[in-house]
């Protein structure tokens, strides 16, 4: 079992454990600390995360800024690779391909999700992802496009 999935599996068994998880998720990834994601899942071919509607991620609107809403999918996307890629493996985020649907005017659930076909067509995989409101509007989906390859060697 990946590190990172075992990390989750002991947090969450704490109380408060999915918070102190998230805590040093973003402490690992210090990038994704400027959304204040809550981790609410975490396994092989799913990930998903809260994504607070605060101050610090609004745009000249009040709604939830494009890019924090990408930066909430991303790290759902790398939650699911972190659990999801093999033994021996590494991943990289390749590029991605998204679509703003509606205004991101609450909350928002990031997800990430995969199957096993899409890992057999590594090094090439793609991972759909979406951004849902607090009243189940889908305000962003598409796709982040991963290489898996054979980690170097220590």
């Amino acid at each position: 079992m990946n590190s990172t999935l075992a990390m989750y599996k002991r947090f969450t068994s704490l109380p408060l454990g999915d918070r102190l998880f998230s805590l040093a998720f973003s402490l690992k990834a210090p990038y994704f600390r400027t959304i204040h994601p809550r981790v609410t899942e975490m396994r092989q071919h799913r990930a998903e995360l809260v994504l607070p509607k605060r101050w610090s991620v609004k745009n000249h609107i009040g709604t939830v800024h494009a890019i924090a809403v990408c930066n909430g999918l991303e790290a759902a996307m790398g939650l699911l690779a972190e659990a999801t890629v093999p033994d021996g493996y590494r991943w990289l985020p390749k590029g991605m391909d998204v679509s703003y649907l509606a205004k991101s005017t609450s909350d928002l659930v990031c997800v990430a999700e995969t199957t096993e076909a899409d890992w057999a067509k590594a090094p090439e995989v793609d991972v759909a992802v979406h951004a849902t409101r607090d009243d189940g509007t889908r305000v962003v989906e598409g796709v982040i496009h991963l290489w898996v390859t054979p980690a170097p060697s220590r």
